[in-house]
């Protein structure tokens, strides 16, 4: 969601390198924001024998954190007085205030099933697996790295497209809440989440 400021340190810099800066300081900041929430549920995993109970308050969590974000939605006041100079601050600040790491969690704890999965999510299956099986740090990290490697890519794809060709007008007219978007999904896959380990205790 920060794409807008690396559109705008481009625009002020008249500078391809501003944009491509800002995306890593972006880059930056939501990877540090992604390991800070992650890193603890890896050391978790360890205790094998409290995997359900953590599943299901992760669960609760992610749905307790979506509900907040839909009734809160105002930014934090301390958000604001981040400088425009200080992005990677400012990406870890974003990303810690918007859960975006809670998205991983039910991921990474092997909350969400399914099945007749297609190659994608076999491989997302495979990835489940083996981290709740070696409860490895070296898996967070991975996971942390590919994901903030697709937002800072599709972020950046964004932010290249509205400074080189479509404007800031495109940004004004096509703008929707995304805050709202991403509260919902929290809820959405907590609820998942939760239905699946409540059914499979039956």
């Amino acid at each position: 969601m920060g794409w807008p400021l690396a559109v705008s340190a481009g625009l002020m810099d008249k500078s391809p390198r501003a944009l491509f800066r800002a995306l890593w300081a972006l880059a930056a900041g939501h990877l540090l924001a992604t390991l800070l929430v992650l890193l603890p549920f890896a050391l978790l995993l360890v205790l094998a024998e409290w995997q359900r109970s953590i599943q299901l308050v992760a669960s609760l969590l992610v749905i307790g954190f979506g509900v907040y974000r839909l009734i809160e939605r105002r930014h934090p006041r301390t958000l604001a007085r981040i400088p425009p100079t200080q992005l990677a601050l400012w990406s870890f600040a974003v990303a810690i205030a918007h859960g975006a790491a809670l998205m991983l969690v039910p991921i990474y704890l092997g909350l969400c099933q399914a099945f007749e999965l297609d190659a994608g999510h076999e491989a997302a299956g495979a990835l489940m697996k083996a981290s709740l099986v070696k409860a490895s740090l070296g898996m967070t990290v991975l996971v942390s790295v590919v994901h903030v490697a697709a937002m800072i890519s599709a972020g950046g794809c964004l932010a290249w497209l509205v400074y080189r060709y479509l404007g800031l007008r495109f940004v004004s007219r096509s703008w929707f809440n995304l805050d709202a978007i991403w509260a919902t999904s929290l809820i959405v896959v907590g609820v998942v989440a939760l239905a699946f380990n409540v059914s499979s205790w039956r």
